[in-house]
């Protein structure tokens, strides 16, 4: 199977654009960019330390891998060859993650108990293209979703394994999540508890909308400029404009304070991030209802369906990836507005983000995104899933986009 990419005008043939830049940019990031920083204490920026000056001794087999992972793209774009490219990305993001690892446990010493091992920008650059290279390759494949789930697994247990083993404790951000662990586990839940709120009322208000905008015309061109509106409001501007009617709320109904409504804390957290995720499901549950055929809707009537029966037998099933598409979108934009509650005292992941920030304590700050991209990522995934699964037979087989 050919890349169409690689009959380009003036391209020699099997040349991958797209994955010779992006495998050359990598190259460049760990020559240019520092793979781990190595300071004194967790306040100062400390020494820059390259991927190169570390290649010695098995180390050295990274730096073929990198040579290897260019030529693969200028080799004819065949299974075998993407093949290759997928392996050879997977074995660089362990490896680079396991040459830091091992760098900070060689730099420990006794008369820096204070000392800090940082991952620098090179090696988080050169994660974030070799994902880019296999999704590069993945898209060629024409992979299916399991196919993607192992490939993304086999990246990440390998680096799990590492983290639990304690192999990696010698890392900086592994030191500050020793410092709070049992604060790092509640954080994620309480993380959790925020998106999962968010998400069940936007369901309940948001489906019902949708339909409504569907069987009613007139009601969209009134409800979707409210809600558009509501999408450029700055988040800290929202969070501050529900403070004071939710205080009112809890000082005149003492029943409403006692269930946890206040000015501060989880209720205007949750109403915020509600409010953001109407939009994508409004619109979402509109185009998927809009979309069904109406030669099949037609003939569903002929056939003697009710209106009840015609809704959830006939517009749910085939509107439902396309609803699922907006949940998606709405989902994953709650998993990362949800850091932002923090400031108003909802807590969650945002609060270790924050306390990062506010210290000048880079890695307090990495521990509380990387769960959060971790959570947006494995959200993605799982709608990606569904959604593949609820499309009809004749395209069920793709991937969802």
């Amino acid at each position: 199977m050919t890349v169409d990419s690689s009959l380009n005008s003036g391209v020699p043939l099997g040349w991958r654009p797209a994955q010779a830049a992006l495998s050359l940019t990598a190259v460049g990031a760990l020559l240019g960019l520092p793979l781990v920083r190595v300071a004194p204490n967790r306040l100062v920026t400390g020494e820059s330390v390259s991927f190169f000056s570390l290649v010695q001794g098995p180390a050295w087999a990274l730096a073929a891998l990198l040579t290897s992972l260019i030529l693969f793209s200028m080799v004819p774009a065949k299974r075998v060859s993407l093949w290759l490219t997928v392996a050879t990305a997977t074995a660089l993001v362990v490896g680079l993650g396991a040459l830091a690892a091992s760098h900070a446990s060689q730099v420990v010493s006794a008369d820096t108990p204070f000392g800090r091992t940082s991952l620098g920008s090179g090696l988080w650059l050169a994660w974030l293209l070799l994902g880019l290279v296999l999704a590069d390759a993945m898209q060629a494949l024409r992979a299916g979703t399991l196919t993607r789930l192992g490939v993304a697994a086999a990246s990440l247990l390998p680096l799990a394994f590492l983290l639990a083993s304690g192999a990696a404790d010698d890392l900086s951000i592994m030191k500050e999540y020793a410092n709070r662990d049992d604060a790092f586990w509640e954080a994620i839940a309480r993380h959790g508890q925020i998106v999962a709120l968010a998400l069940f009322f936007t369901l309940v208000i948001g489906l019902p909308l949708g339909w409504a905008t569907h069987r009613y015309a007139a009601a969209a061109p009134a409800l979707f400029p409210v809600l558009n509106i509501i999408q450029t409001i700055p988040s800290i501007a929202l969070f501050g404009l529900l403070m004071a009617p939710l205080a009112w709320l809890a000082a005149s109904w003492p029943a409403l304070g006692r269930a946890g409504i206040s000015g501060v804390g989880l209720a205007p957290g949750v109403v915020a991030l509600t409010l953001y995720s109407l939009l994508p499901v409004v619109r979402g549950t509109l185009a998927g209802l809009a979309q069904v055929p109406s030669a099949v809707t037609q003939a569903a009537q002929g056939m003697g369906f009710s209106d009840s029966q015609l809704f959830w037998q006939v517009q749910v099933p085939l509107a439902l990836p396309v609803v699922l598409s907006g949940v998606r979108t709405a989902s994953i934009q709650a998993v990362g507005l949800a850091g932002v509650t923090a400031l108003i005292g909802a807590g969650g992941l945002g609060s270790l983000m924050f306390e990062g920030l506010f210290s000048s304590a880079q890695d307090l700050v990495l521990l509380g995104v990387v769960p959060i991209v971790v959570l947006g990522a494995l959200v993605d995934g799982v709608f990606k899933g569904l959604i593949t699964l609820t499309r009809p037979a004749t395209t069920s087989g793709e991937s969802a986009h």
